[in-house]
């Protein structure tokens, strides 16, 4: 029997709060979303939870979520002022 593998996953903001730099904010479209979970493992900062909502306090806009996602159910728009 091999050794189980340790994963480590950053915790919510892990990085910090965004503040008022962010300038892409990625929304999630429903309709077409599978309930994959690829945004969520790839999230750098463990932004979105188990209901695949985004956590807009820690998000830092970096659309790696909308990258990965194969049904692109997330895109990324322009943060208001």
């Amino acid at each position: 029997m091999s050794d189980p593998v340790a994963m480590s996953r950053p915790g919510p903001g892990a990085a910090g709060k965004t503040g008022a730099w962010r300038t892409f904010c990625p929304v999630v479209d429903r309709e077409a979303c599978n309930a994959c979970g690829l945004c969520a493992m790839y999230c750098p900062d463990g932004c979105i939870n188990d209901d695949f909502e985004i956590d807009l306090t820690y998000c830092k806009g970096c659309g790696i979520c909308a990258q990965e996602c194969p049904k692109k159910a997330i895109r990324m728009d322009r943060e208001e002022q």
